[in-house]
């Protein structure tokens, strides 16, 4: 039971690193899966003080993916 959490634990902690190397080629301007530099922001859900859902879409290769962005909001 302990090394089905442990991989849990390890499996998630891969893909959030994954995932937010993926924002980083997108905020460069280039698709992750096909390097072209193609990625649109479609969609931005959320606002005010509550964290942004941002949607890139890849005109090129059809890879599509959602983020969540804390905003800068300060009360």
């Amino acid at each position: 039971m302990l090394f089905i959490l442990i991989a849990s634990i390890l499996g998630y902690a891969y893909y959030l690193k994954d995932k937010n190397q993926e924002l980083a080629k997108i905020e460069q301007g280039f698709c992750p899966k096909c390097k072209h530099n193609t990625i649109e922001l479609v969609d931005i859900k959320g606002g005010g003080c509550s964290p942004k859902i941002m949607t890139y879409v890849c005109s090129s290769c059809g890879y599509e993916n959602s983020f969540s962005k804390d905003s800068n909001c300060s009360i």
